[in-house]
Parts: C-alpha cells; sequence; structure tokens
C-alpha cells in the first residue's frame, strides 16, 4: 500500500511537472526578426549632463522629434546600469533609436522642419552626436 502511494505521489508530481514545461513552452512567442526597415540610432554626448534644466530641455526635444509621422517607432533611452566591460560604453548621456519603413521615409525625416528645428534648437547643448543607420543584411 505505501509502495502504491508513493508511486502514485511520484506520478502525480511527474505528470505535473510536464504539464507545466510544455505550457511554458507554448507560452513562448516566437522570436520575429524585424525585417524591411531602417534603423536610425543616435547617440549624444550634452555639453552638461548634470545640468537638471538642460537635460529636461533635451528631453523634451527629443519627445516632440518623435512625433514626425514617418517614424514607426522609437525608444529614447539613457546609459543602462549593465556591467562595466571593455566593449560597453556608458558615456553618452541619451540615445535616440528611430525605426522607419525605409530609406524614404528616413530622408523625409531628416529633411522634415521638426528635425531641423531640433537640430537648430538643441546642437549648443550637445558636445558630440554620433549616428549608427542599419538596413537589413538582405538589402
Amino acid at each position: 500500500m505505501v509502495n502504491r502511494r508513493t508511486f502514485l505521489k511520484k506520478a502525480a508530481v511527474t505528470i505535473g511537472l510536464a504539464a507545466l514545461a510544455s505550457h511554458s513552452l507554448k507560452a513562448q512567442p516566437s522570436m520575429k526578426p524585424l525585417s524591411n526597415i531602417l534603423i536610425h540610432h543616435v547617440y549624444f554626448w550634452l555639453k552638461n549632463p548634470e545640468d537638471k534644466e538642460v537635460r529636461e530641455q533635451f528631453e523634451k526635444a527629443l519627445k516632440k522629434l518623435v512625433t514626425i509621422d514617418e517614424i514607426r517607432n522609437y525608444h529614447i533611452g539613457v546609459p543602462a546600469s549593465t556591467e562595466e566591460r571593455e566593449v560597453v560604453d556608458h558615456s553618452y548621456s541619451y540615445s535616440l533609436m528611430v525605426i522607419f519603413e525605409n530609406k524614404r521615409a528616413q530622408d523625409i525625416y531628416q529633411k522634415h522642419p521638426t528635425h531641423l528645428e531640433f537640430v537648430e534648437q538643441n546642437e549648443n547643448l550637445w558636445a558630440k552626436v554620433k549616428v549608427y543607420d542599419s538596413a537589413d543584411i538582405s538589402n
């Protein structure tokens, strides 16, 4: 009788764990590559990154910049508190990642009055800007 109970308990636990593992695997969405897009990633090094008013002005300007219709998605960020390693650069003040449907949309963005105004009104705030544009490897 004891052996039968022990067996049933172990069997129930095993079945439960198997069901949980199966459910967990099914619950994970499959990853899909971002394709047929152009990614425009800009890094800004502010002259006075500790100045709260400068940061507020710059953040407000970035939020206005991303209202341009040609922008499909965007991310405004600051250096993450990730591990210090030789290959990781935490020296920038802000990053802006913008995703466009294609190069034509990015070309429109570059000449858009809101973008031109952003540069004109904020270029005095930064010491350095670095841009990385990326297209699909198939393009």
